[in-house]
Protein backbone atom coordinates (compact mmCIF):
# COMPACT_ATOMS: atom_id res chain seq x y z
CA UNK A 1 0.00 0.00 0.00
CA UNK A 2 1.14 3.32 -0.68
CA UNK A 3 0.10 6.48 1.63
CA UNK A 4 0.39 9.95 0.42
CA UNK A 5 -0.18 13.39 2.49
CA UNK A 6 -2.27 15.31 0.46
CA UNK A 7 -1.93 19.38 1.53
CA UNK A 8 -2.75 22.78 -0.23
CA UNK A 9 -3.53 26.08 0.75
CA UNK A 10 -0.53 26.24 3.57
CA UNK A 11 0.05 30.13 3.33
CA UNK A 12 2.57 30.68 4.92
CA UNK A 13 1.48 29.31 8.16
CA UNK A 14 4.12 26.64 9.62
CA UNK A 15 2.62 25.88 12.82
CA UNK A 16 -0.57 24.88 10.98
CA UNK A 17 1.66 22.73 8.95
CA UNK A 18 4.38 21.16 11.73
CA UNK A 19 0.91 19.84 13.33
CA UNK A 20 -0.15 17.98 10.32
CA UNK A 21 3.07 16.89 10.00
CA UNK A 22 2.95 15.54 13.35
CA UNK A 23 -1.17 14.04 13.43
CA UNK A 24 -0.10 12.78 9.60
CA UNK A 25 2.70 10.84 10.97
CA UNK A 26 4.91 12.33 8.28
CA UNK A 27 7.17 9.26 8.56
CA UNK A 28 4.98 6.43 7.55
CA UNK A 29 4.06 8.44 4.52
CA UNK A 30 5.53 7.42 0.79
CA UNK A 31 4.84 10.91 -0.57
CA UNK A 32 3.40 14.33 -0.04
CA UNK A 33 1.55 16.18 -2.42
CA UNK A 34 0.70 20.29 -2.09
CA UNK A 35 -1.46 21.50 -4.61
CA UNK A 36 -0.17 25.59 -4.19
CA UNK A 37 -0.60 28.66 -2.27
CA UNK A 38 1.97 27.76 -0.18
CA UNK A 39 2.70 31.11 0.86
CA UNK A 40 1.31 34.61 1.97
CA UNK A 41 -0.68 35.84 5.06
CA UNK A 42 1.23 33.87 7.52
CA UNK A 43 4.46 35.20 7.99
CA UNK A 44 6.62 31.52 8.08
CA UNK A 45 7.14 31.15 4.19
CA UNK A 46 10.98 30.32 4.16
CA UNK A 47 10.16 27.82 7.31
CA UNK A 48 7.31 26.13 4.94
CA UNK A 49 9.15 25.98 1.89
CA UNK A 50 11.92 25.01 3.83
CA UNK A 51 10.40 22.04 5.05
CA UNK A 52 8.71 21.32 1.57
CA UNK A 53 11.94 20.83 0.41
CA UNK A 54 13.23 18.77 3.44
CA UNK A 55 10.54 16.50 2.80
CA UNK A 56 10.76 16.38 -0.94
CA UNK A 57 6.96 17.46 -1.22
CA UNK A 58 5.68 17.36 -4.74
CA UNK A 59 4.42 20.95 -5.25
CA UNK A 60 2.90 22.98 -7.20
CA UNK A 61 2.08 27.15 -7.72
CA UNK A 62 -1.31 28.07 -6.31
CA UNK A 63 -2.77 32.10 -7.56
CA UNK A 64 -1.27 33.73 -4.47
CA UNK A 65 2.16 32.00 -5.35
CA UNK A 66 2.04 33.71 -9.06
CA UNK A 67 1.72 36.87 -7.44
CA UNK A 68 4.73 36.61 -5.12
CA UNK A 69 7.07 35.89 -8.74
CA UNK A 70 5.74 38.76 -9.92
CA UNK A 71 6.76 40.84 -7.44
CA UNK A 72 9.83 38.55 -7.18
CA UNK A 73 10.45 39.35 -11.08
CA UNK A 74 9.84 43.15 -10.41
CA UNK A 75 6.61 43.35 -12.25
CA UNK A 76 3.40 44.43 -10.44
CA UNK A 77 -0.43 43.39 -9.86
CA UNK A 78 -3.71 45.01 -9.75
CA UNK A 79 -5.24 42.52 -7.59
CA UNK A 80 -5.71 42.67 -4.38
CA UNK A 81 -6.34 46.19 -4.67
CA UNK A 82 -6.83 46.67 -0.77
CA UNK A 83 -3.59 47.58 1.11
CA UNK A 84 -4.09 45.79 3.64
CA UNK A 85 -3.65 42.65 1.25
CA UNK A 86 -1.12 43.45 -0.69
CA UNK A 87 1.25 44.34 2.30
CA UNK A 88 0.96 40.54 3.10
CA UNK A 89 2.42 39.64 -0.34
CA UNK A 90 4.82 42.54 -0.29
CA UNK A 91 6.40 41.27 3.18
CA UNK A 92 6.45 37.59 1.49
CA UNK A 93 8.24 38.65 -1.46
CA UNK A 94 10.83 40.80 0.67
CA UNK A 95 11.27 38.20 3.38
CA UNK A 96 11.87 35.08 1.17
CA UNK A 97 15.85 33.90 1.05
CA UNK A 98 17.01 33.38 -2.32
CA UNK A 99 17.42 30.12 -2.08
CA UNK A 100 13.75 29.92 -1.47
CA UNK A 101 12.73 32.24 -4.40
CA UNK A 102 14.32 29.90 -6.74
CA UNK A 103 12.42 27.11 -5.19
CA UNK A 104 9.48 28.91 -5.79
CA UNK A 105 10.37 29.58 -9.27
CA UNK A 106 10.66 26.40 -9.91
CA UNK A 107 7.31 25.28 -9.39
CA UNK A 108 4.66 24.58 -11.80
CA UNK A 109 0.81 25.41 -12.31
CA UNK A 110 0.34 21.17 -12.32
CA UNK A 111 1.79 17.95 -12.25
CA UNK A 112 1.28 14.10 -13.32
CA UNK A 113 2.27 11.42 -11.40
CA UNK A 114 1.63 8.19 -11.44
CA UNK A 115 1.60 5.47 -8.25
CA UNK A 116 0.15 1.69 -8.19
CA UNK A 117 -0.28 2.07 -11.81
CA UNK A 118 -2.56 5.00 -11.13
CA UNK A 119 -2.89 8.07 -12.47
CA UNK A 120 -2.81 11.21 -10.63
CA UNK A 121 -2.89 14.94 -11.22
CA UNK A 122 -2.48 17.48 -9.42
CA UNK A 123 -3.81 21.22 -10.24
CA UNK A 124 -4.52 24.34 -8.33
CA UNK A 125 -8.19 25.22 -8.92
CA UNK A 126 -9.33 22.71 -11.83
CA UNK A 127 -8.42 21.04 -14.73
CA UNK A 128 -9.96 23.63 -17.14
CA UNK A 129 -8.84 26.98 -14.63
CA UNK A 130 -6.10 27.99 -12.56
CA UNK A 131 -8.43 29.94 -10.39
CA UNK A 132 -11.74 27.55 -10.25
CA UNK A 133 -13.27 27.52 -7.84
CA UNK A 134 -14.48 23.88 -6.93
CA UNK A 135 -16.84 22.70 -3.72
CA UNK A 136 -18.37 20.06 -2.15
CA UNK A 137 -21.48 21.37 -3.75
CA UNK A 138 -20.54 22.17 -7.21
CA UNK A 139 -22.92 20.43 -9.15
CA UNK A 140 -21.67 16.98 -10.18
CA UNK A 141 -22.47 18.20 -13.80
CA UNK A 142 -19.43 20.31 -13.91
CA UNK A 143 -17.29 17.38 -12.22
CA UNK A 144 -18.00 15.20 -14.93
CA UNK A 145 -17.09 17.55 -17.70
CA UNK A 146 -13.70 17.81 -15.92
CA UNK A 147 -13.15 14.32 -15.54
CA UNK A 148 -13.87 13.77 -19.37
CA UNK A 149 -11.58 16.36 -20.26
CA UNK A 150 -8.78 15.92 -18.17
CA UNK A 151 -8.95 11.88 -17.89
CA UNK A 152 -6.96 10.82 -14.81
CA UNK A 153 -7.75 8.19 -12.24
CA UNK A 154 -7.35 10.97 -9.53
CA UNK A 155 -7.54 14.17 -9.76
CA UNK A 156 -6.62 17.26 -6.76
CA UNK A 157 -7.09 20.18 -6.06
CA UNK A 158 -7.01 23.04 -3.55
CA UNK A 159 -8.22 27.10 -3.85
CA UNK A 160 -11.67 26.74 -1.77
CA UNK A 161 -10.54 25.63 0.90
CA UNK A 162 -12.79 23.54 1.18
CA UNK A 163 -12.29 19.61 2.37
CA UNK A 164 -14.25 16.93 0.31
CA UNK A 165 -13.85 13.57 -1.59
CA UNK A 166 -16.57 12.73 -4.52
CA UNK A 167 -15.91 10.22 -6.82
CA UNK A 168 -17.94 10.63 -10.45
CA UNK A 169 -18.13 7.67 -11.99
CA UNK A 170 -14.78 6.45 -11.97
CA UNK A 171 -12.55 9.63 -11.13
CA UNK A 172 -11.96 10.60 -7.17
CA UNK A 173 -11.75 14.28 -6.73
CA UNK A 174 -10.03 15.19 -3.75
CA UNK A 175 -9.63 18.53 -1.82
CA UNK A 176 -7.74 18.35 1.23
CA UNK A 177 -9.01 21.94 2.93
CA UNK A 178 -6.71 24.72 3.79
CA UNK A 179 -3.61 23.53 5.89
CA UNK A 180 -3.05 27.49 6.78
CA UNK A 181 -6.05 29.66 6.52
CA UNK A 182 -9.63 27.59 6.65
CA UNK A 183 -12.84 30.02 6.48
CA UNK A 184 -15.61 27.63 7.84
CA UNK A 185 -15.25 29.12 10.93
CA UNK A 186 -13.49 26.16 12.46
CA UNK A 187 -9.65 27.18 13.16
CA UNK A 188 -7.95 23.91 12.39
CA UNK A 189 -5.82 22.92 9.82
CA UNK A 190 -7.18 20.58 7.00
CA UNK A 191 -5.78 17.49 5.01
CA UNK A 192 -6.33 14.54 3.64
CA UNK A 193 -4.71 10.84 3.57
CA UNK A 194 -5.00 9.04 0.28
CA UNK A 195 -3.95 5.42 0.52
CA UNK A 196 -3.39 3.15 -3.05
CA UNK A 197 -3.30 -0.48 -3.14
CA UNK A 198 -3.70 -2.79 -6.33
CA UNK A 199 -7.74 -2.96 -5.99
CA UNK A 200 -9.22 0.31 -4.16
CA UNK A 201 -8.27 4.09 -3.19
CA UNK A 202 -8.97 5.49 0.27
CA UNK A 203 -9.43 9.08 1.04
CA UNK A 204 -9.63 10.25 4.64
CA UNK A 205 -10.07 14.11 5.44
CA UNK A 206 -8.49 15.18 8.98
CA UNK A 207 -8.67 18.38 10.91
CA UNK A 208 -6.11 19.38 13.44
CA UNK A 209 -5.41 22.07 15.91
CA UNK A 210 -2.41 24.11 15.83
CA UNK A 211 -0.94 27.01 17.68
CA UNK A 212 -2.62 29.86 16.25
CA UNK A 213 -1.35 31.82 18.88
CA UNK A 214 2.29 31.68 17.46
CA UNK A 215 0.98 32.80 13.87
CA UNK A 216 -0.50 35.65 15.70
CA UNK A 217 2.83 36.68 17.20
CA UNK A 218 4.41 36.16 14.65
CA UNK A 219 2.00 38.70 12.87
CA UNK A 220 2.65 41.21 15.53
CA UNK A 221 6.56 40.57 15.17
CA UNK A 222 6.20 41.30 11.65
CA UNK A 223 3.96 44.42 11.84
CA UNK A 224 1.27 43.35 9.81
CA UNK A 225 -2.95 44.47 10.11
CA UNK A 226 -4.15 42.92 12.95
CA UNK A 227 -7.21 42.11 11.00
CA UNK A 228 -5.48 38.90 10.40
CA UNK A 229 -4.93 37.40 13.48
CA UNK A 230 -8.66 37.80 13.87
CA UNK A 231 -9.13 35.90 10.68
CA UNK A 232 -6.47 33.43 12.19
CA UNK A 233 -7.95 32.98 15.41
CA UNK A 234 -12.27 32.97 14.36
CA UNK A 235 -10.73 30.51 11.08
CA UNK A 236 -12.91 33.21 8.55
CA UNK A 237 -12.07 35.38 5.94
CA UNK A 238 -13.03 39.44 6.79
CA UNK A 239 -11.79 40.70 3.95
Amino acid sequence: MIRILVISDIHGNYPALEAVAGQADIARCDYIFNCGDSTVYAPFANQVLDWLTEHGAVSILGNTDDKVIKLLKGKKFKKPGKAEKRIMYTHTAQTLTPTNRSILRGFTKKKKLVARNTLIKLFHGSPAKHTEFLFADTPDKRFRQLARNCRADIIITGHSHTPYHKIINTTHFINPGSVGRMFDGIPRASFAILELDRTKVQVKLYRCDYDIEQVVAGLKNAELPDIYADMYRMGRKLN
